[in-house]
């Protein structure tokens, strides 16, 4: 028997499975539902399905709570940078230029340098980065 997940307007953490908290209690119960009645689900046993599931819900939430913040202080890292002059790698060769623009059209934060040259460099992530001055 397949169970749909089920979605509301707030969307709770999904699981490993891709299952939310709520789909992951629907399995119970229908566990429940079809269970041998003279070979019933053991209360301890329930319990500690019940208590993996919400920690799983936890530690997803938690997850999701991390990876927002680490974009958060990424995109203050990268607009930080605005105006400084910084060395970055490109290939076997390091350019050196002042960063001139951060873009985040690309998941992450993207600088832009003007070299002193006068050539634009641009769509270069902050790993590249090897000294800021």
């Amino acid at each position: 028997m397949a169970i749909a997940p089920v979605s509301g307007p707030s969307a709770p953490a999904q699981s490993a499975f891709g299952l939310d908290f709520q789909s992951l209690l629907q399995i119970i119960l229908t566990q429940l539902t079809y269970q041998d009645p003279l070979k019933p689900m053991d209360n301890f046993q329930f319990v500690s399905q019940l208590a993996q599931f919400s920690q799983l819900q936890q530690t997803q939430a938690l997850n999701d709570q991390v990876t927002t913040l680490l974009t958060a202080q990424a995109a203050t890292q990268a607009t930080s940078l605005l105006g400084r002059s910084v060395d970055v790698q490109q290939g076997v060769s390091v350019v050196t230029g002042t960063v001139e623009a951060v873009s985040f059209s690309s998941g992450g934060p993207e600088i832009t340098i003007q070299t002193p040259a006068g050539q634009t460099v641009a769509n270069l992530s902050l790993g590249a980065v090897v000294q800021v001055r």
